[in-house]
C-alpha cells in the first residue's frame, strides 16, 4: 500500500512538473503584439534678441532655431511587446538629434532606441532591459506632445534625455517602481575612449493613486576621462499632482554636485527648481505656465566663465489647440533673465531674452499583423 501511495505521489510530480513546463513553453510560443509608431514636430520661433545666427541658444536643444520652419523631431518606431519579453527600435531626425547628439559618431546620432528586455519572474514584474533607452531622469521627454510646455524646462534641457546600458526594474502593486541603471556615461550611446569607468543610477517612483505621483531619480558617475577625472553626483525630485479634471501641478527640483578636480575634496554644486500649471479650458484647448530658475556658477553643466556663471530665471506660457488626441497645435512665449548679460541682442551682450514659437505635432501608432 505504501508502495503504490508514494507511486501516485511520485506520478503527480512528474505530471505536474511536465504540465508546468508545457504552461512555460506556451507561454514563450505565444504571439507578440508588434507596433509601428511615429511622431513629427514642425516648429517655428522669433528671437526678440535677433542673434547674428539662427542657432540661438547653446543651452537649449528643442526649438532652439531663429526664423525659419524647421524640424525639431521626426521619429518612427517599432515595439514589440510580450508578457515576457520587449524590444523597441527607434530612428529619428531633426534639429534635437543635431543638437543634443553631437558627441556621438556617425549613424549613432539618429537612434532614438535600441534595446531589448525581459522579464526575470513568473509575475512579470521583474524586468531587465538593455540597450539605448529613454532618461529615468525627469518628467519631460523629447516627445513634445507629451509635456505641458511646447519648449522644454531649464532643467529637462540640461539632464540627460537618454542613456546606453542596462536597467532592472521592479514594479509593486502598480504604486511602486524601483529601477537601478548601469550606464555609459552622463547622456551617452558610446562611452567615452577614455574613460573607464561606467556610470550608475537610481530611480524610485511612487503613484498612490492616479492623481499624485512621485518620482526621485539619481546619476552618480563621470564625463571626464581617467586622467582628469571629477566624480558627479546629481539627484532629481518632482511630483504631479492632478487637482481636478481641469487643473494640474508638476514641481521638480535637480541638485548636482561635481568634484573641481581629480581627487579633490571640494565640489561645485549646480541646482534647478521649476514649477507648471496646466488648466484644461475643454476638450480642444489647455494652457500651461511654467516658472523656473537655474544656476550652475561654475559651468559644469551650461559652460560660461566663472566670474559670471549661468544665474537665469525663466517664464513661460503657452496655449495648445488639439482637435484629436494625435494632433496638436501650440503657440508659447517665453522670456529669460539672467543675473548677468549672457545674451546676445543685436551683437551686444544683454540680460534678457524674449521668443515666441509655434508647433505643429502629430503623432501616431498602429499594430501590425503578423
Amino acid at each position: 500500500m505504501k508502495k503504490i501511495f508514494a507511486s501516485i505521489i511520485l506520478l503527480f510530480f512528474i505530471v505536474t512538473n511536465a504540465k508546468s513546463q508545457t504552461d512555460s513553453a506556451s507561454i514563450w510560443q505565444q504571439k507578440p503584439v508588434v507596433n509601428l509608431s511615429g511622431f513629427v514636430d514642425v516648429f517655428y520661433v522669433y528671437d526678440f534678441n535677433r542673434p547674428t545666427t539662427n542657432y540661438r541658444q547653446p543651452f537649449l536643444y528643442n526649438h532652439n532655431r531663429h526664423n525659419e520652419f524647421n524640424l525639431n523631431l521626426g521619429m518612427v518606431k517599432l515595439s514589440i511587446e510580450h508578457s515576457k519579453y520587449r524590444s523597441n527600435l527607434a530612428f529619428h531626425a531633426g534639429t534635437y538629434s543635431n543638437d543634443n547628439y553631437a558627441n556621438e559618431p556617425g549613424l549613432l546620432k539618429n537612434i532614438y532606441e535600441a534595446n531589448i528586455g525581459i522579464a526575470l519572474n513568473k509575475k512579470n514584474n521583474l524586468w531587465v532591459d538593455a540597450g539605448v533607452m529613454p532618461s529615468h531622469i525627469g518628467f519631460e521627454s523629447a516627445i513634445s506632445m507629451d509635456n505641458w510646455n511646447l519648449t522644454r524646462s531649464l532643467l529637462a534641457e540640461n539632464s540627460p534625455y537618454f542613456l546606453s546600458g542596462a536597467k532592472l526594474t521592479y514594479v509593486t502593486n502598480n504604486k511602486w517602481e524601483i529601477a537601478g541603471l548601469i550606464v555609459n556615461g552622463w547622456q551617452r550611446i558610446q562611452r567615452l575612449s577614455s574613460n573607464s569607468m561606467l556610470s550608475l543610477g537610481t530611480k524610485i517612483n511612487f503613484k498612490p493613486s492616479d492623481q499624485v505621483q512621485l518620482n526621485w531619480s539619481t546619476f552618480i558617475g563621470t564625463d571626464d576621462p581617467d586622467s582628469t577625472r571629477r566624480m558627479r553626483y546629481f539627484s532629481n525630485f518632482y511630483g504631479q499632482f492632478q487637482f481636478s479634471e481641469k487643473f494640474g501641478l508638476i514641481a521638480g527640483f535637480d541638485l548636482g554636485f561635481q568634484q573641481r578636480s581629480k581627487n579633490s575634496v571640494t565640489y561645485d554644486p549646480w541646482f534647478s527648481p521649476v514649477l507648471i500649471a496646466q488648466l484644461k479650458i475643454n476638450q480642444t484647448w489647455k494652457t500651461a505656465l511654467r516658472a523656473e530658475y537655474y544656476q550652475d556658477q561654475t559651468g559644469i553643466i551650461i559652460p560660461t566663465p566663472a566670474s559670471i556663471g549661468f544665474k537665469t530665471s525663466g517664464l513661460s506660457l503657452n496655449i495648445d489647440y488639439s482637435p484629436s488626441p494625435t494632433l496638436v497645435w501650440r503657440l508659447e512665449g517665453r522670456w529669460l533673465n539672467s543675473i548677468n548679460p549672457i545674451f546676445e541682442s543685436n551683437s551686444v551682450p544683454t540680460n534678457n531674452n524674449f521668443f515666441i514659437g509655434t508647433s505643429f505635432a502629430i503623432k501616431f501608432s498602429e499594430p501590425i499583423k503578423h
